[in-house]
């Protein structure tokens, strides 16, 4: 296991080496949650890298990885812990069978651990002391308030409360990492404890080492233009712009198809990796993605 960073500058190596850009604010933010121990809740939109945060952190410290993927309707049962009822039902009956009916002694029993089913945050508050794990919440506000109620005690406390056994608290708090993509206000009284942190859509030049990095085989000019396009994507009104995770994609793509540069005809028949709507996709055949086209050779042949 690797140890923690002692500073901004080695958070900002250690994601460097995990071939993950990040720019000096989020480097600070990541090294201060990992130095005061405080949960870093991540807000932005899809698609900028916010959960690869904790997949690096997780590998480039040497420390498991637990992700809890939030949806509509997730609940305790689903995300701490619940009892394998059906396992229960075959004790009772095979204690009822061999005379056992101490009601005390088979409460006892089937509400110990053996037959506990450990959900991803009672796992990670459990993992074992010196490696901790990190703990993705991912996509946070999908759930309901009421479930964001649920995680104080955790946050606060890195602990649990389940009612057949009692608190269960962490040896070693794991590291937290929390995402939203802001469909929805988290409430202040979770977010009071972490760290935030906006994650924005990168400045061209980090988006293209993201590139050059992330589609190591894509030509050169190629990669220049796809970023600029991208760039300028993000200005106009779109109902989803693309995120990193979709520039990567596309830069695949068009390597996939022998592309050496951008044309029409490329962008064209490969829109869909980019731009998930199909409003947003006849906007820019209707002759949007020309324009932009153009504009990008006459700026990088201006700058070269």
């Amino acid at each position: 296991m690797t140890k923690s960073p002692a500073s901004i500058d080695e958070t900002a190596d250690l994601l460097d080496k995990a071939n993950y850009v990040a720019d000096r604010a989020l480097a600070t933010v990541v090294f201060l949650s990992l130095r005061m121990g405080r949960p870093l809740f991540l807000e932005g939109e899809a698609g900028v890298g916010k959960t690869e945060i904790a997949k690096v952190l997780a590998s480039a410290l040497g420390r498991p990885l637990i992700r809890l993927q939030c949806y509509e309707g997730l609940d305790v049962s689903s995300a701490l812990y619940e009892w394998n009822y059906a396992a229960q039902m075959i004790e009772i009956r095979m204690r009822e069978a061999s005379g056992d009916i101490s009601r005390d002694a088979m409460r006892s029993e089937i509400f110990s651990e053996r037959f506990l089913i450990r959900r991803p945050i009672l796992q990670a508050l459990e993992g074992e002391a010196g490696r901790a794990p990190v703990l993705l919440i991912d996509e946070l506000d999908r759930t309901d308030e009421a479930f964001e109620a649920f995680l104080l005690e955790i946050l606060s406390d890195n602990q649990v409360t389940i009612p057949e056994l009692g608190t269960i608290k962490a040896a070693e708090p794991p590291i937290v990492i929390i995402t939203t993509n802001r469909t929805r206000e988290i409430h202040d009284a979770l977010k009071r404890r972490c760290l935030y942190h906006w994650v924005d859509y990168p400045e061209a030049e980090r988006e293209l080492t993201i590139v050059q990095r992330k589609a190591p085989t894509a030509n050169a000019e190629l990669a220049a233009e796809l970023v600029a396009f991208v760039q300028k994507l993000r200005k106009i009104d779109l109902f989803k712009a693309p995120g990193v995770a979709e520039t990567i994609d596309w830069a695949n793509a068009l390597t996939e198809l022998n592309a050496v540069a951008l044309d029409p005809s490329h962008i064209s028949d490969t829109l869909g990796v980019l731009l998930k709507y199909q409003d947003d996709i006849q906007r820019l055949e209707r002759g949007e993605s020309r324009q932009i086209l153009d504009e990008v050779k006459r700026e990088l042949t201006r700058a070269s």
